[in-house]
């Protein structure tokens, strides 16, 4: 009985407050509301009706709420078409640039790859030192690949940040695990294919997110690149179009004071960032758990 006493006792320490717990709790309140408003301040605004939004910024409950503005996005728009470019050009860059950004960066770890420290140098100094658009007009152009659905796959096949991220990763990986393999026979495929990469989920979980968010956000390279070809046109692609008619309609029509505030470019700006970063809010949850955390621990017995 005694000692059940004593366990209530501490129990009652541990759940005391100290001042420096109130401190946290107002720290990390502040840190959760400057987070969650600029998010909820554009859905509010993409909310409310174009004319209310005039006269003043919402905060984060639309004083009029109307779907409106989603409504002057999608109507007379065709967005399904670039839509699907946008998910096809996701899907298979991601893939692809995984591909080639593990392999490369496997090369430049091994240790008993002479060239891996001027290979990385190399690939750092690319980061720095660019040929400019035109050089890669022309690169594009001799490659074949302008107009064609591989001007999203090549020019962002490869991300020198990327490697140099996955390569770190790899460096830290047990030297025991590759050494174990080639005792069992494995070849520089297999312990890639079925020992590192496994190993590596939450760095290419990392990568990928990058570049979905480069791949699914980008749109100057349609622009740029694309030769006005209808199919190639991205989600992008089409809502800077459809921001760019709202802006020209409000700096053309001044007699038509009602249409202009109907199409407010600042609600149909927030509008289409809600349309264009939903995807990326739906996908993060599913790549976050393996943002923390290593595979390795407990791997090898030392």
């Amino acid at each position: 009985m005694e000692k059940k006493k004593n366990l209530n006792i501490y129990k009652d320490k541990d759940l005391r407050k100290t001042p420096f717990d109130y401190v946290l709790v107002v720290v990390f309140s502040i840190v959760l509301v400057s987070t969650l408003y600029p998010f909820l301040n554009v859905l509010a605004i993409s909310l409310n009706d174009a004319t209310d939004t005039v006269k003043g910024d919402n905060f984060i409950i639309p004083r009029m709420f109307t779907i409106q503005n989603y409504i002057n996005i999608f109507s007379k728009n065709s967005l399904l078409g670039p839509f699907f470019m946008s998910v096809a050009r996701t899907v298979v860059g991601v893939v692809t640039s995984l591909i080639a950004s593990t392999m490369v960066a496997y090369v430049i770890s091994r240790r008993d790859f002479i060239f891996n420290k001027a290979v990385a140098i190399g690939f750092i100094l690319t980061m720095y030192v660019g040929g400019g658009l035109i050089p890669e007009f022309l690169l594009y152009k001799d490659l074949k690949i302008l107009g064609t659905f591989w001007i999203y796959v090549w020019p962002m096949l490869i991300s020198a940040y990327n490697v140099i991220l996955i390569r770190s990763f790899m460096d830290g990986l047990p030297d025991a695990l590759q050494e174990s393999a080639r005792i069992d026979g494995a070849n520089d495929f297999i312990i890639y294919l079925k020992i590192i990469m496994p190993l590596c989920k939450p760095v290419l979980a990392t990568v990928a997110l990058f570049v979905a968010c480069t791949q699914w956000n980008s749109w100057m390279d349609t622009f740029l690149f694309g030769n006005n070809r209808t199919y190639l046109s991205t989600l992008q692609f089409e809502l800077y179009k459809i921001l760019d008619k709202a802006t020209q309609t409000v700096n053309d029509i001044h007699s038509m004071a009602e249409k202009a505030a109907s199409v407010n470019p600042k609600s149909i700006k927030m509008a289409i960032t809600v349309v264009a970063v939903t995807p990326i809010l739906v996908v993060y949850p599913f790549l976050q758990k393996y943002f923390v955390g290593g595979m390795t621990l407990g791997a090898v017995k030392s």
